[in-house]
């Protein structure tokens, strides 16, 4: 509890240092410069942060499409074993069907 008390004291004396300091041209200048500085920081991280945000979305596209050609390119070969599959199990019927055939003459 002491040290909140301790931190919300250091708070409150700030902001009335500030005002008091904000009074003063030269302190006023002084603010406005730190203000400046924080204005212009804040400006460049949210820059950095969107070039960032723009360059991950490129790549999440460019994975996403990758992912949709790969599942293009599987849903084509098994479409093509299937068939094969099928014209092979055509082959052995009508083979086995001949076979039958020839038997029973």
């Amino acid at each position: 509890m002491k040290n909140l008390l301790w931190f919300l004291f250091g708070i409150a004396g700030g902001f009335v240092l500030a005002h008091l300091v904000n009074k003063d041209p030269r302190g006023h200048e002084m603010l406005a410069d730190v203000d400046a500085r924080i204005t212009e920081f804040t400006d460049r991280m949210g820059d950095a942060y969107r070039e960032q945000e723009a360059r991950f979305a490129g790549l999440v596209d460019d994975v996403r499409d990758a992912a949709a050609d790969v599942a293009n390119t599987a849903r084509a070969v098994a479409a093509d074993a299937a068939d094969n599959v099928a014209d092979a199990g055509d082959k052995v019927v009508g083979a086995a069907a001949d076979a039958v055939r020839k038997l029973s003459d």
